[in-house]
């Protein structure tokens, strides 16, 4: 049905759910389902009826929340399209690790409106509830499972709130991304799929739901350490939150950080210093530190590290002001900016060559797969009184010198496969007193082995404790270990078979799954993990194949229908 809308402009605030108003081609737009309140008469093109369209918002403790009234462009007419609009509707909705109040609140009112029965527990954690339909009624229950946080990285010159501001999204080609920051398709695109699963007709041959949206999966799986296993009584699960379309996963490594803290001490900046200087290291592709860890992109907290060095040996009055690198523990580092004094005279210039020889023997190493690397000094046009002792800038390049990144063994047993790496994440320093300031320095350790991967946080301890560097640990989490012979493996391979034509690939990943963790909390759970295709994860460069999207919706109900067919 097409309604005339001759001047609309409307700002719907609240998690306000269900589907709003599409635009045609035409410039007129159809009703889905209705949303929200405010009423418009118009008259309906094809019988000339007229019917109130509404279009107001739920208010929630929650704060308010932006949701366009009609898809971008970028999505609009793209297959599924209930998953691209749910999609999109979660483009529109901040929902930073440890912030996804929003989103749950929209979770919400999605079950409340289909009635659907849905249940929280303590830790903020969610499951909507679908019972069977279309012939899987009795079959046993499956659980969808998705986390509904994303990872917030942005480009430095682009202005964007993550806990206000809704995305920008692009469509080039067949790829979707976000202007400037992550799309958060990692895992947003699963998260659509288990709505648009959770909404489809009762004709649909599903067997029963539980669809589990878990919170702070980026930041450490606090969602999932906490699940209350009592939650689900399904053991079938389908992790919908890997990126590789095409290959079925049934491992992946556990993981565990290492936050190191350096006081570091400080003093005037000496009279013969005038000439401030800032050091910036740009243009660096990033990514998942788990993923693309085998890759050996830059990583900025090393560059910076190497540069500074070189700086310091090469003229040994230049003076660290300050030093800031990467962001996220899950991340590459792509951005650094170190503030420095240089002498009077012809040190300035000297420091200048220096850097510019830094960037040409880097980009020698890195410039065919980095082609975007930017290592500059510029002036700075600000003097700070306090500089790094000499000391303790030289503890702190050893120390980010000396901590391992990237991959430190690569599996026996699974060729091809990283079994243990670190990712030097991030340096950023505290607020400053007259005399010291203490710097973070974050570490994340995977490995597809328990032991291994505590030598290697031993390994970072003793290293922190040489440069004078305290550290803390948290409770690594687990790997979740293969099961080749696993019943819904088989269902999953019979029915990648069936839309590929060909057998799927089936792997571990060196990436942490939410799968061993819920496994743990839930006995007897059987799980595989799959995906569309996305790549850049964890960083601006973040886009998702929209052509691998479709097939991965294919797949799921047909995986979904033959375990519709399984019995109590």
């Amino acid at each position: 049905m097409l309604y005339i809308v001759t001047q609309l402009a409307v700002r719907i605030t609240g998690p306000a759910f269900a589907r709003h108003l599409r635009t045609s081609t035409a410039g007129c737009m159809s009703l889905q389902r209705s949303r929200v309140v405010p009423t418009v008469k118009q008259r309906c093109l094809s019988s000339g009826q007229t019917a109130n369209l509404n279009l107001s918002s739920v208010a929630t403790a929650a704060g308010p929340v932006t949701v366009s009234t009609m898809p971008e462009s970028a999505v609009q007419g793209l297959q599924p399209q209930a998953l691209w609009n749910y999609f999109h509707d979660l483009t529109q909705i901040p929902r930073p690790s440890k912030f996804e109040d929003k989103v749950i609140a929209y979770l919400q009112q999605f079950a409340t409106q289909r009635k659907l029965d849905y249940k929280q527990d303590s830790t903020g954690n969610m499951v909507i509830k679908r019972p069977g339909s279309g012939g899987g009624e009795a079959a046993p229950t499956v659980v969808i499972q998705g986390h509904i946080d994303m990872v917030c990285e942005k480009n430095n010159d682009v202005q964007h709130d993550f806990h206000k501001d809704p995305l920008k999204l692009i469509k080039k080609g067949d790829w979707l991304k976000a202007e400037g920051t992550t799309l958060g398709a990692d895992n947003g695109i699963g998260v659509a799929a288990a709505l648009a699963l959770l909404d489809m007709p009762a004709s649909a041959k599903l067997p029963p739901l539980e669809c589990l949206f878990t919170i702070d999966e980026e930041t450490g799986l606090t969602g999932a350490f906490g699940l209350d296993g009592s939650l689900l009584t399904g053991r079938t699960l389908l992790n919908l939150d890997t990126e590789d379309w095409g290959e079925i996963f049934i491992g992946c490594a556990g993981g565990g950080d290492s936050i190191l803290e350096l006081p570091v001490q400080l003093e005037l900046v000496p009279k013969t210093h005038s000439h401030p200087q800032e050091l910036k290291i740009s243009g660096l592709m990033g990514g998942h530190s788990g993923l693309n860890i085998s890759e050996d992109r830059g990583n900025a907290v090393v560059l910076a590290a190497l540069v500074l060095q070189a700086l310091v040996k090469g003229h040994p009055d230049v003076r660290i002001i300050s030093l800031t690198a990467g962001d996220k523990r899950n991340a590459i580092a792509r951005e650094a900016s170190a503030i420095l004094e240089v002498p009077s005279g012809e040190a300035r210039l000297l420091v200048q060559q220096l850097v510019s020889q830094q960037a040409l023997s880097l980009k020698d190493e890195y410039g065919h797969l980095e082609k975007d690397m930017a290592i500059h000094i510029y002036d700075h046009p600000e003097r700070s009184p306090n500089a790094m002792t000499l000391d303790s800038q030289t503890k702190l390049l050893t120390l980010l010198s000396t901590l391992p990144h990237g991959v430190i063994k690569w599996s026996h047993a699974v060729p091809g496969l990283v079994e243990t790496s670190n990712n030097l994440a991030a340096v950023k320093p505290g607020t400053a007193g007259d005399s010291e300031v203490t710097y973070t320095i974050t570490c994340s350790t995977r490995s597809s082995l328990s032991h291994a991967m505590e030598v290697q946080r031993a390994r970072i301890a003793a290293i922190a404790g040489l440069c004078g560097a305290s550290v803390a640990q948290d409770k690594a989490y687990p790997g979740w270990a293969p099961n080749p012979s696993s019943p819904v493996l088989q269902v999953t391979k019979d029915a990648f078979q069936q839309l590929l034509g060909k057998e799927p690939k089936v792997a571990a990943i060196h990436a942490g799954l939410e799968c061993g963790i819920i496994g743990e909390k839930v006995p007897g759970m059987d799980a595989v993990s799959y995906g569309p295709t996305i790549t850049g994860a964890h960083s601006p460069d973040e886009q998702v194949n929209i052509g691998t999207v479709k097939p991965f919706w294919d797949v799921t109900l047909k995986i979904l229908e033959a375990l519709a067919d399984k019995k109590q």
